[in-house]
Parts: C-alpha cells; sequence; structure tokens
C-alpha cells in the first residue's frame, strides 16, 4: 500500500504514469462541464475527485495546464479515459458557446487560477507575520503635520528611519501575537496594512532630523508607532500554487482564525504554528484531524470527564501528572484523533503560515491539528 507521500509525488509527476496511484472519479461527476467566472482549477477538480489535491493528475494530457492563463470562462471541459482506463478532463475545442452577440472568448483577468484569490488576496497582500526582531528594526511613524491620532489621505508622516528619496513605503499596524498553544512562545505578530506613502524628503537620524512621507492610499487608519516596509515586500500574488502533500511527518495546530470567531469552515482563512522552519511551503495540503474526547471507566461505568465524580477525575488527573496506572477501579481511556478536513497552505513565514480550509466535515476549531501522517 502506498504512502501518502509515494501517492503525492506520482500524483504530480508525468514521469511515471505506469504506477501512479489510480484516481477517484466521484459517481455524480459531469461527463461535460463549462467554465463559469470564479472557478478555480481546484474547485472544479473537486467536483470531479475524492482527493482533489492530486488535480494535476486528472489534467495530464493538457500539457498547457500549468499556465491558468489559458483556462477561462466558457470553456468546455470533458473527462474521458486514456488506454489504461485513467481518469482525464480535457478541453474540449469543439464546444463554442454562443451569444447574441457570436462566440464568447474571455481573456485576459478572467482566466481561471488554482485557488479563489479573492478570498486569499488580503493575506497574500494586506497582512503579514513577523517577529519581534524584524519589527523593532523597522522605521516608524513619529507623528504628522496635523495633530490628530489618526493619519489619511495627502497628509505628511515623519518617520523615524533614513529612508530613500522617491521610494514608496507600506505603513503596517503591528497587531496580536500568534502564540503556540503548547509552549506559550510568541511565534510571530500580525501585522497589517494601513497604508503607501512615498518619501518627498530624506532625513539623517543620527542629527535628529525625520525622514518625510506623504500618504498615497489608505486601507485602514494610520498611527504613531506604526512601521513602514518597502512597498510590495510579501506582498505577493502567485496565481498558481503547486499542490502536493509534504515529504515528511508533520504535526501543527490551528492558532488563529482569520475572522475572530470560534468556529469556522470552508473558504474560511486560519493560521498555523507550523512555517519555513518545519518545512511548510506553499501549496502543502495537509489533513485537519480533532482529538476525540478521552473517557474514564469507573465504578458508575463509562463517562467523560465533565460527567464523572470529583472523585474519578481527581485519580484520572493525578495518575496522568504522576505516570502513574490509573486506580484499578477507574480506566482512562485515551481516545484517537480523527479527521475532520482539508486546508491547503498558501503562505509561509517562519514559525507560522496562512492556509485555507478546502473541506470540512465538522466545524473547525482554533487547536485542531493540522497533520500529515
Amino acid at each position: 500500500m502506498k504512502s501518502p507521500l509515494v501517492a503525492a509525488m506520482f500524483a504530480l509527476s508525468a514521469a511515471f504514469p505506469a504506477i501512479a496511484d489510480v484516481l477517484e472519479i466521484k459517481k455524480d461527476a459531469p461527463k461535460q462541464y463549462v467554465v463559469k467566472k470564479g472557478d478555480t482549477l481546484w474547485g472544479i477538480s473537486d467536483i470531479y475527485l475524492s482527493d482533489s489535491w492530486l488535480w494535476p493528475k486528472l489534467w495530464e494530457m493538457n500539457s498547457h495546464i500549468s499556465n491558468p492563463h489559458l483556462i477561462y470562462p466558457g470553456d468546455a471541459l470533458t473527462l474521458v479515459y486514456d488506454a489504461g482506463g485513467t481518469p482525464r478532463l480535457v478541453l474540449n475545442k469543439a464546444y463554442k458557446k454562443l451569444s447574441p452577440k457570436g462566440y464568447i472568448t474571455a481573456k485576459g483577468k478572467d482566466a481561471v487560477t488554482t485557488l479563489p484569490l479573492e478570498l486569499i488576496k488580503p493575506y497574500l497582500t494586506y497582512e503579514q507575520a513577523l517577529n519581534n526582531e524584524e519589527i523593532d528594526g523597522k522605521p516608524y511613524v513619529l507623528g504628522a503635520n496635523q495633530n490628530t491620532k489618526t493619519q489619511t489621505l495627502d497628509h505628511i508622516l515623519y518617520v523615524n528611519g533614513d529612508l530613500k528619496l522617491n521610494q514608496a513605503y507600506a505603513i503596517y499596524h503591528k497587531g496580536e501575537a500568534y502564540t503556540d498553544p503548547d509552549t506559550n512562545e510568541i511565534l510571530a505578530n500580525r501585522a497589517s496594512y494601513a497604508g503607501m506613502a512615498r518619501v518627498f524628503r530624506r532625513g539623517d537620524i543620527s542629527n535628529g532630523i525625520p525622514s518625510s512621507v506623504r500618504v498615497e492610499s489608505v486601507k485602514r487608519e494610520i498611527k504613531q508607532g506604526d512601521f513602514l516596509l518597502p512597498a510590495m515586500q510579501g506582498q505577493t500574488l502567485p496565481a498558481y500554487f503547486n499542490m502536493h502533500r509534504p515529504k515528511q511527518p508533520l504535526e501543527g495546530k490551528v492558532i488563529a482564525s482569520a475572522n475572530h470567531v470560534r468556529e469556522f469552515s470552508t473558504m474560511d482563512i486560519v493560521v498555523l504554528n507550523l512555517g519555513a522552519e518545519q518545512q511548510i511551503e506553499p501549496g502543502h495540503v495537509l489533513d485537519i484531524e480533532r482529538q476525540s474526547p478521552g473517557v474514564i471507566d469507573g465504578q458508575r461505568g463509562p463517562r467523560y470527564p465533565e460527567d464523572s465524580s470529583k472523585l474519578e477525575r481527581l485519580i484520572s488527573s493525578t495518575s496522568e501528572l504522576l505516570g502513574l496506572e490509573p486506580d484499578e477501579n477507574s480506566t482512562v481511556w485515551s481516545m484517537p484523533k480523527e479527521k475532520v478536513g482539508e486546508l491547503i497552505v498558501f503562505k509561509v513565514y517562519d514559525k507560522v503560515s496562512y492556509a485555507l480550509i478546502t473541506k470540512n466535515q465538522h466545524p473547525i476549531r482554533v487547536g485542531d491539528f493540522a497533520v500529515i501522517h
């Protein structure tokens, strides 16, 4: 039986078609699908495959699919089978969608991407996760030419830093800390984009002269203490992600959600305590698992800890703390983790990463595990 790693390697490589895993097509998959505006390669593949992350294998006969700008709304895709019985999704060039104005040929910005960019764009372009050392070393806003607590368009800001003349800088606000739930280590700080400014007067910090910048755009209020980064640093917007499983077993946790709610679902953004230090990459597909609750089997029969007596809970916690066997009249059962969903990593920092939930059987929560076995 092939491991998930082997399956992922074969599914993403056209060099070994003879030994690749067989793709499982859903029973209700259509024979033909017409691409709609807002579709993604991932979403289309999810219509056909039980394991959507294997989508590159489904598109293998389309040599041009690696360039998402060649697939457009209005294109027709047909499900076929090759000589070996392997399913393939191919572009039906004979299909033409008619309108009162003639043939529709969508181009340019309407090209289909791998993931829904409208959902992840704010976290690719307006969100950073930086450690304290990175933030502390950056130039920051001292004040403005107007004595107000928040600054807006065309205001002049004075910055504690020797900035380059005429260069544009993005302004960020330092937000909440992302903390490891097991060690309490601060992994990174959320940095939210506030606006863009351009330098029109150089400063000389050694002589107490700040740099002067003019605000050119505003996304949120700019405050004293907000820090600056060169424009576009960390703001890349890739349209294509190479979906694959990690090469080694991993276990991390969901440590935060983008919208600060308690439970979240498909197409929501979460933060993981996994990053480049754990060899996480954009495009990695991970399972989401949840720890099943333990059970204390005592004199009154099996019960969850919250339903057990104080004595049973005391015996259980004391035994666990001391590494002892539970009381002969009380057995503590540790249950396994169960899969509750899947996610795709799309932005990676040293110790944290942002991920998009692509599938869930139950609401996802902070504390759920992100794993590859």
